[in-house]
């Protein structure tokens, strides 16, 4: 079984369309935690509140870094998606991080941030710039077939 890690942007449904694309293979999918209250407020929720916001977000990110380490270090391909809104730093640090660590690594964005993500893609074996492509690359890697 191949284990997929799917980190980055979560405004949009491109994760949902990687694992619907990948029915039937062999491919398991894990993820950080894309539900934004339950992310930025984890680390006050179990730890305690924290009436700075800077330690409040603090708490939850080192919580959610113990997660997405975890993912990305038990993953044989780490995926990692920048969208068009928001500054996406945590994307670039597990981008950084898999390749640190020699995962396979598969890029997706649009054509719109080529230059500002080039020394990223540089680490990448793939750069994609739709969800099916990544299925694509999936389905191949395990089969060897085209479809």
């Amino acid at each position: 079984m191949l284990k997929v890690y799917l980190s980055g942007e979560i405004h949009t449904d491109w994760r949902e369309k990687i694992i619907a694309g990948a029915a039937g293979l062999d491919v398991s999918f894990d993820s950080p935690v894309t539900d934004h209250v339950a992310s930025d407020d984890c680390g006050v929720a179990i730890l305690g509140a924290e009436p700075d916001k800077f330690w409040h977000d603090r708490k939850g990110a080192q919580i959610n870094a113990i997660r997405t380490r975890k993912g990305i270090a038990d993953a044989d391909v780490v995926v990692v998606r920048f969208g068009d809104q928001y500054k996406q730093w945590n994307a670039a640090f597990d981008a950084g991080y898999a390749a640190a660590l020699g995962k396979s690594l598969i890029i997706l964005h649009g054509g719109d941030h080529a230059h500002a993500l080039k020394e990223v893609d540089a680490a990448a074996l793939a750069v994609a710039s739709e969800p099916a492509q990544v299925v694509e690359i999936l389905r191949y890697v395990l089969t060897g077939a085209l479809e």
